[in-house]
């Protein structure tokens, strides 16, 4: 269950089929629909013809890694025609920090996803555009033509690959935000058994939080008292107040409150309902699926991959192979 850091009540942003809250930087909220003003078209390139990479934007953490990458001509031959003369057409929804969200100009998107997109577009040798589009709207947006591939935290399940094929990047469920050390020893699920654990009201980290208590009670354990706030920002005060051993998010989100804590907190996986998230294409465009795994492989396989999710506090969710709809 994907819940935005800004959300303030409710919604499962990115697990369902369901319309995500995209917000301006981190809080303010923006429209959805449009094309991001950033990275707007590829530049048309001939075929065959030297690649030179577009610089990563200077606020994408990764930047070094991600220029530092080379094209492989053989991945580069291998990519459909239309692709190697114009680039790639990549769709996200911003506003889901650390994944997808804008830069301080409101327009650059950077983020986790923008960050190993760019380097596949490297990797494969072709440019590369980034669009801003609601969530609803993406994957008809691949299956039309009008994108190559989706990278918006969307998850790898069977519903989806009804309509499109996933190449899986990272795997990724809940996790607790604690305060730096981790004092009250938060770990999987059952840890929360007696503990004090601080929510969004009406939010998916209260339905975690209250499945959490059903199973400790059910296991003759103490169950957790659950603190309730209107936003996510009330919740995590708790945590560095002490009132709270910890708040739930999705585990990128918790990753992106402790790296900007400065120092307070710290992130906590929480083990066993972690699934996989994939760059989502047409599934009749084989070519290029094959090529974008191969991509991903090779950027696993040279270390660039783990630098990129370290640069953003994620390593946790690194994979150690690429596969194909989970492997099914």
């Amino acid at each position: 269950m994907k819940q935005s850091i800004a959300q303030s009540s409710t919604s499962i942003r990115r697990t369902g089929a369901l319309a995500s809250t995209a917000m301006l930087a981190v809080l303010a909220l923006s429209a959805c629909g449009g094309q991001s003003l950033a990275d707007s078209a590829p530049t048309t390139h001939a075929a065959g013809a030297s690649f030179t990479a577009v610089p990563a934007p200077s606020e994408d953490l990764a930047k070094s890694v991600i220029d530092g990458v080379k094209a492989d001509p053989a991945l580069t031959s291998a990519l459909p025609a239309g692709i190697k003369g114009a680039g790639i057409k990549m769709t996200t929804s911003e506003g889901y920090p650390p994944m997808e969200m804008f830069a301080t100009d409101g327009k650059t998107l950077i983020g986790v996803d923008p960050s190993i997109g760019r380097a596949i577009a490297n990797k494969l040798g072709v440019p590369l555009s980034i669009n801003n589009e609601d969530f609803n709207a993406q994957i008809p947006g691949v299956t039309t033509g009008r994108y190559d591939w989706i990278m918006s935290s969307m998850t790898d399940n069977g519903e989806r690959r009804k309509t499109v094929t996933f190449v899986d990047y990272v795997r990724s469920g809940n996790g607790w935000v604690v305060k730096t050390g981790n004092p009250s020893g938060m770990s999987d699920s059952a840890s929360a058994c007696g503990k004090t654990i601080a929510v969004v009201d009406n939010g998916s980290s209260l339905t975690q939080a209250e499945a959490y208590d059903a199973a400790c009670t059910a296991a003759g354990k103490k169950g957790v008292n659950i603190l309730k706030f209107p936003g996510d920002q009330e919740a995590i005060l708790q945590v560095r107040s002490g009132r709270a051993d910890a708040g739930i998010n999705d585990y990128p989100v918790a990753a992106y409150r402790a790296q900007t804590s400065e120092g307070a907190l710290e992130a906590v996986a929480i083990k066993g309902d972690e699934s996989p998230w994939g760059i989502a294409m047409k599934p009749d465009n084989k070519e290029l699926v094959a090529t974008v795994q191969k991509a991903l492989q090779e950027l696993i396989d040279e270390g660039s991959y783990a630098k990129i999710l370290a640069a953003w506090n994620v390593s946790k969710m690194t994979v150690g192979a690429a596969t194909v709809n989970d492997g099914k």
